[in-house]
């Protein structure tokens, strides 16, 4: 049987390289007449960071702005990603009926796409990968490939743009 792609899952980071894959997504959408998941996860603060500022601020308020300020951050993720998929589709408007939600967590992004893939039961997931330096043709980037390597879901890693 050969398989469909009705449920995609584009996971950014809002990179450079963002434009190029979320271009791959809306293609196997077209195609496919699947719907578009975007997801972008804001990475967690190292330890020893959150430490000095609870130590500078004070650990209730700390625990207060955090609070105060997750849902806002969240929605001018959620405003920047609209504002990216509105520009990318320009010359296609009418793909932007393609995206089904924009979801924002925060985590590791390799759990969350995995965790946000099993929730959609998405049937592809899309990523950008990113070559650092000379070894950029020997290794992916390492959301990309730990992906790959832990899903038992297709996956299409669209190659830096040159």
């Amino acid at each position: 049987m050969i398989p469909s792609y009705k449920k995609i899952l584009y996971a950014t980071d809002l990179s450079d390289n963002a434009a190029h894959a979320f271009r791959h997504a809306i293609a196997v959408a077209r195609t496919q007449g699947g719907r578009i998941t975007l997801l972008h996860v804001l990475p967690e603060i190292e330890p020893a960071v959150l430490n000095y500022v609870s130590t500078v601020m004070g650990e209730d308020k700390l625990s207060d702005f955090e609070h105060s300020h997750a849902e806002e951050v969240r929605d001018q993720i959620r405003k920047k990603l609209h504002a990216f998929a509105k520009q990318e589709l320009l010359d296609h408007p009418e793909d932007i009926d393609l995206l089904d939600e924009i979801e924002i967590h925060h985590g590791s992004a390799v759990a969350r796409i995995l965790e946000v893939s099993d929730n959609i039961d998405a049937d592809l997931i899309v990523l950008g990968s990113h070559g650092k330096g000379r070894l950029k043709y020997a290794f992916l980037g390492s959301v990309a490939e730990k992906v790959l390597r832990k899903t038992g879901r297709p996956v299409l890693i669209a190659p830096i743009a040159h």
